[in-house]
């Protein structure tokens, strides 16, 4: 086993604990997690845009306060999605989970044509494979709860999983756009064997907003 692999594995698990900390104990952990996520993506971004931009004073101004201002609304989302129902909360962040890892699997397996030149290493079949593993939550969540899905309801659950697995996607395809355009290979070295926490958390990020606006919608 490589020592890359090792730091992946001892990071994943620290991650890992974090996470159920911050769903389980207490919502106000949660919220800490979600400032201290925000503000390390915003300097992970920040960093990002000024390769990026370089000396364009105008360009990495806006980019700042648009960055900030979605940060906050993605900290009120999260926030507000567990205050609603944290069980929705972990089915949304395992439909990331899932459709990160469904990606990685299929894409590693299979491989064949890329999906774009923002991100090389992106494959269609990784891209199907991630909107596959996207519906196994359900799943998950049938044999938990026998009262968490309305049978009536299970093509919207998903269209919704599928849904919400190209956001995901989409995040992850922004993020790796500028760490293109700022020629890096990760958004930072914060996590051992992962690179920088907006390289972990880039599908979440637009995932919890938009997963607030269809819980609004459906409500």
């Amino acid at each position: 086993m490589s020592l890359n692999l090792l730091y992946r594995i001892f990071t994943s698990a620290i991650l890992l604990i974090l996470l159920c900390l911050g769903l389980f104990l207490n919502k106000y952990i949660w919220l800490c997690l979600l400032i201290l996520a925000s503000v390390i993506s915003y300097y992970e971004f920040y960093k990002l845009i000024q390769k990026k931009f370089k000396k364009k004073k105008n360009q990495i101004f806006w980019s700042n306060i648009i960055s900030i201002i979605y940060l906050i609304n993605f900290t009120y989302a999260g926030y507000a999605l567990y205050e609603n129902s944290h069980i929705n909360l972990i089915f949304v962040l395992l439909i990331c989970i899932f459709s990160d890892t469904g990606g990685y699997i299929v894409g590693k397996s299979i491989g064949g044509k890329k999906l774009t030149k923002i991100s090389p290493k992106k494959t269609i079949s990784g891209s199907i494979g991630s909107l596959i593993f996207s519906i196994l939550p359900i799943i998950i969540f049938s044999l938990i709860y026998d009262n968490f899905f309305i049978l009536e309801w299970l093509y919207f659950y998903i269209l919704a999983c599928l849904f919400l697995s190209l956001v995901c996607q989409f995040g992850d395809l922004f993020i790796s756009y500028f760490k293109r355009q700022a020629k890096v290979k990760d958004t930072g070295s914060l996590l051992p064997g992962h690179g920088g926490l907006l390289d972990r958390i880039d599908g979440i990020i637009f995932v919890l907003p938009t997963a607030y606006i269809l819980d609004k919608i459906i409500l």
